[in-house]
């Protein structure tokens, strides 16, 4: 056997055993703009319906028309350790299938008020399995970055509470707060 031919044939097929693991045969198309997540579509959608049940558009615009979604993926990515991305990933993947067992719908079938429920229910219960311990962080984590998002928004911090660095004359430290009306935090 010719000794050059054989060592061509060995290192192309160990390039092919190395490219062999990168390669996803699953159909679902994963997303690029995450370094440490592996998002896929599907699961992009359930975080933008559990994003818009925690802030739902009423008079005021909703997290989904905000894109805080995309915030929470982003801190996820950016902000979480290794063991943090882990878990957060974990309870993403396993929630729509969590909910179902638990309450017996999908997540992404419920409607909004059935949706609210069931996380409010998730998020004041103990967990009792690692699937339930794995919703509930997902579900805090989701829940602490999607309320930081919509408050740093450029539509909350313009339009709800416009910020003035420093005070002008119609300043007035002793006006009482009624609830329900629009807050402007310079008085």
């Amino acid at each position: 056997m010719n000794r050059r031919l054989a060592l061509k044939q060995l290192a192309l097929a160990a390039g092919g055993l190395a490219l062999i693991p990168s390669c996803d045969f699953s159909e679902e198309k994963v997303l690029a703009a995450y370094d440490e997540l592996q998002i896929t579509e599907s699961q992009q959608k359930l975080l933008q319906k559990l994003v818009d049940t925690i802030i739902p558009k009423t008079d005021l615009k909703g997290a989904t028309e905000l894109g805080v979604h995309d915030f929470v993926l982003v801190m996820a990515n950016d902000c979480m350790s290794a063991e943090e991305q882990k878990q957060f990933l974990s309870g993403l993947k396993g929630f729509d299938d969590y909910t179902k067992k638990t309450f017996g719908t999908r997540f992404t079938k419920m409607d909004n008020a059935e949706a609210e429920k069931n996380v409010n229910a998730i998020l004041e219960g103990k967990p009792t399995s690692n699937g339930e311990l794995a919703s509930q962080y997902f579900l805090q984590t989701t829940k602490k970055y999607t309320i930081q998002g919509y408050l740093n928004s450029e539509y909350v911090m313009t339009a709800l509470m416009p910020f003035q660095l420093v005070p002008g004359p119609e300043f007035n430290g002793k006006k009482e707060i009624v609830p329900g009306e629009k807050v402007n935090i310079n008085g």
